[in-house]
């Protein structure tokens, strides 16, 4: 099994009630579940238990407690509305007896309206940027263990994640512009299921978003151990049609950082240029007491 056909296999929840779902976790970077995977298999979750014909708009999350590789994710769905033309549901994941997250998700049928929307910035051809196992590699020996290079490679073999320019890890030290840019599709193409599509971008969406405040405090993040990181909530809204499998540009930034926490948006495009997807996201970014006490946070890796 390669690894988006393993990426596909994860998101592909066992239903053992009619609204209860169970979800098990593949390998990651850091000894915790990876945030995206929970809010992907969440709105999995969601999405079965809605028509077809309402496709997604929006979900809203907050990561609770760190999830437990090793242990399954129990997800159960509240219907809580089925109108004329939305649907609203809740979901709640649990290990151990314990929530570690909790979702809101909104589908609406299609309707035809009033349109507009912010161009895409500029950007160059995917094609021509490098691919995360040429790039890590590179800045192994920046991180606190030099094996996350191979594990973060490992972790992100199902996407083809780019960045534009360096990331945070690349350039520690520097404080830049707080904003981020990087190309994303699967590695390879999906059946024509707009849910699997949208579960798929928001997989993605946990990845790198808030490299944009480490980018304004010169910080290289949990891998190179100057940041105690970990996602606090997250929310998408779905304007367009899109495919996780082609080319979409993430263009990140940051307007905040204080109390603790730094404070990511993003627009993500299609490839000609039509916007697909808003994001925000909140984090916890800590700088820590010890050298190395950063070790061990990570995007989605939930609050204390």
């Amino acid at each position: 099994m390669n690894a988006l056909e393993s990426l596909l296999d994860l998101l592909d929840l066992e239903r053992i009630e009619e609204d209860i779902f169970r979800g098990l976790s593949r390998s990651a970077a850091i000894p915790r579940v990876y945030g995206g995977q929970v809010a992907a298999q969440a709105l999995v979750a969601a999405g079965r238990t809605v028509p077809a014909d309402r496709p997604a708009h929006s979900l809203h999350a907050y990561f609770l407690r760190a999830g437990d590789p090793g242990a399954p994710i129990v997800y159960t769905v509240d219907r809580i509305r089925d109108g004329r033309s939305f649907t609203t549901r809740r979901v709640v994941a649990v290990q151990h007896g314990q929530p570690i997250f909790h979702l809101s998700a909104s589908f609406q049928s299609h309707e035809e309206g009033l349109e507009h929307q912010a161009g895409m910035p500029p950007a160059p051809d995917p094609e021509t940027l490098p691919t995360a196992a040429e790039l890590l590699p590179r800045y192994a020996e920046r991180f606190v263990d030099p094996s996350v290079a191979d594990r973060l490679v490992d972790a992100r073999a199902a996407v083809d994640l780019r960045y534009v320019d360096a990331p945070p890890y690349a350039t520690a030290g520097q404080p830049r512009e707080a904003r981020s840019q990087v190309w994303f599709r699967t590695v390879d193409k999906l059946a024509d299921d707009p849910l699997l599509h949208v579960c798929l971008a928001t997989y993605v969406s946990d990845m790198t978003l808030l490299d944009s405040v480490l980018l304004a405090h010169g910080r290289g993040g949990w891998a190179t151990g100057d940041i105690v990181g970990a996602s606090l909530d997250h929310a998408m809204w779905f304007h367009r049609p899109f495919r996780a499998d082609e080319w979409l540009l993430y263009d990140q930034t940051s307007p905040s950082a204080s109390g603790g926490r730094g404070l990511g948006q993003a627009r993500i495009y299609t490839r000609d240029g039509r916007l697909a997807i808003s994001v925000i996201q909140e984090g916890v970014m800590r700088v820590p007491r010890e050298p190395g006490d950063g070790g061990t946070g990570g995007p989605g890796a939930g609050r204390d």
